[in-house]
């Protein structure tokens, strides 16, 4: 019993769910079709027991009448001189019975011999082969049921010259039980159809009664893909809880659109602090630097010592200024004015200028001709940020391969290395601000130490404002790979006897390699 009421209730929690899982519009509109079904059904059953009695009663009176006419035309029988009972005389009893399938059998009262049926009579002095269905002889008038049939035996009847006889009429119950099938069928199709069409109801009230909120729904999932919150909802003209929930979303996008503002202005002012201060900082820096670097040279010692040290932060806070000046320009819109750039140019001398920091990597680099529309500066930022990140995050002995190309009106800078990769966690914030990965390793020699977390970010910027693209790419989890897509320009290059650049720093020597 234990077992039996833990299943029930487990099945009662599944429906539930199982309910709770379906759209809202199928909940109103099967709750309304649940609702006219149970009508529906009892009052079929009502009508079904009342329409049943009704027949029977119905049927039992038509059966018991005609008995009783028949009793009277026929009454009293005779014998005629061939010897044949007069059942026929008076009224053909075959067309008496055709139509209801009635059964009639007028029996010898004393003998309890069959004298007539509704099919033929006997001949006095004969033996009448038994009819079907064969009804006993009865031995008293009344009603009741026997073989499939209503049976009515009236009072007995006079046969002259002299005896009496049993008058038995009977009807199938079958004719009534067929009306009442008839009856039971037609009510419980009502009852399904009924309860279908209260479903399709339910469903168009439904869909109707929730089309405001679709609305709303629209207009929400467009707010969203806009992110323009300045959108209005649409409001319902009736005064209910929908009409409330569409007030109180347009109050909530009026609150978010008023703090946008706020907020956007703020860093409006705090990137232009940004910028400005940069730029400031930029002199006194570089007045810092110039002195850092003459005390280094002039000091000996401990004292030199610790002035290459002040030379180095100063250089790391140079380097740091100027990422957060690039930055702020391109936040602020402020694009440097661009002019056409060789790309793979600015791949060489990238190359040369990180190569001292490689000197534990193998750096190779395949410069084939690239031309972009850009600022200079910012594109060399955008590869020296690549190849340096590959450096830093790698261990010594990695091979890091840099190159250019110009595919499908695209010009391409591809970074890559067989180092270890990037970690999954990472990958989705690779390239936002201030992101750096554990195994971010001080590179060897100068003012490279630890990572600010703003390469990648600055290399996206770049790419952005350049109208390309910056994306990474890793082979099963071994190695990184980022590929830079740049719009290019449709004049190239002048390519002096056919060569494209390809160095190689570390343990591998410079070369110059022609392409077929």
């Amino acid at each position: 019993m234990a077992s039996l009421g833990s299943y029930i209730r487990s099945a009662a929690r599944a429906t539930f769910s199982a309910y709770r899982s379906l759209p809202i519009r199928w909940r109103l509109a099967g709750g309304s079709a649940a609702l006219t079904f149970v009508i529906l059904a009892a009052f079929a059953v009502l009508v079904g027991v009342l329409t049943t009695r009704q027949l029977r009663n119905q049927f039992n009176d038509q059966v018991d009448s005609a008995a009783e006419q028949l009793q009277t035309k026929l009454h009293p029988l005779r014998f005629l001189p061939n010897g044949e009972l007069n059942c026929n005389t008076t009224v053909g009893l075959s067309d008496y019975v055709s139509a209801e399938r009635a059964q009639i059998r007028v029996f010898d009262a004393a003998t309890g011999d069959l004298l007539c049926t509704q099919d033929q009579v006997r001949i006095k002095g004969t033996k009448q082969p038994p009819p079907t269905p064969a009804f006993p002889v009865p031995t008293h008038s009344g009603t009741y049921q026997q073989l499939g049939y209503r049976v009515v035996v009236p009072r007995q009847l006079e046969v002259k010259p002299e005896g009496d006889a049993w008058l038995l009429y009977a009807r199938p119950l079958s004719d009534l039980d067929h009306t009442l099938n008839k009856v039971q069928l037609f009510l419980l199709f009502g009852v399904l159809g009924g309860t279908f069409l209260a479903l399709l109801a339910g469903l168009a009230t439904a869909q109707r009664a929730i089309r405001p909120i679709s609305q709303l729904t629209d207009a929400a999932r467009e707010i969203e893909r806009t992110r323009d919150p300045s959108r209005h909802v649409p409001l319902p003209q009736a005064d209910d809880e929908v009409a409330e929930l569409a007030r109180t979303l347009e109050e909530m996008l009026q609150g978010l659109d008023d703090a946008r503002v706020v907020t956007e202005a703020s860093l409006a002012r705090q990137r232009e602090f940004v910028a400005d201060a940069s730029h400031e900082l930029r002199t006194p820096l570089t007045s810092v630097l110039a002195s850092l670097e003459l005390l280094s040279e002039e000091l000996d010692g401990e004292q030199a010592d610790t002035a290459e040290a002040a030379l180095r932060s100063a250089r790391r806070m140079r380097r740091l200024v100027a990422d957060l000046l690039l930055l702020a320009r391109v936040d602020a819109k402020r694009a440097r004015p661009h002019e056409p750039t060789a790309l793979d140019e600015v791949l060489t001398e990238a190359a040369a200028e990180i190569g001292p920091v490689a000197e534990d990597h193998a750096l190779e680099i395949d410069a084939e001709p690239a031309l972009v529309s850009g600022a200079r500066d910012d594109l060399h930022r955008l590869v020296l940020n690549l190849i340096e990140n590959a450096v830093k995050h790698t261990p010594p002995g990695t091979h890091v391969r840099a190159s250019t190309a110009t595919r499908n009106g695209e010009a391409l800078l591809l970074v890559e290395d067989d180092g270890p990769g990037i970690p999954e966690e990472l990958r989705s914030r690779l390239f936002d601000r201030f992101v750096r990965g554990a195994g971010d390793r001080s590179a060897a020699g100068g003012d490279r130490g630890r990572g600010s977390g703003l390469g990648l970010s600055i290399v996206r910027a770049v790419a952005q404002s350049h109208g390309g693209s910056v994306a990474f790419e890793s082979a099963n989890g071994r190695g990184a790979r980022f590929v830079v897509r740049l719009p290019s320009m449709r004049a190239p290059l002048p390519e002096p006897n056919g060569d494209h650049t390809s160095t190689t720093t570390g343990s591998t020597i410079g070369r110059r390699r022609s392409r077929s």
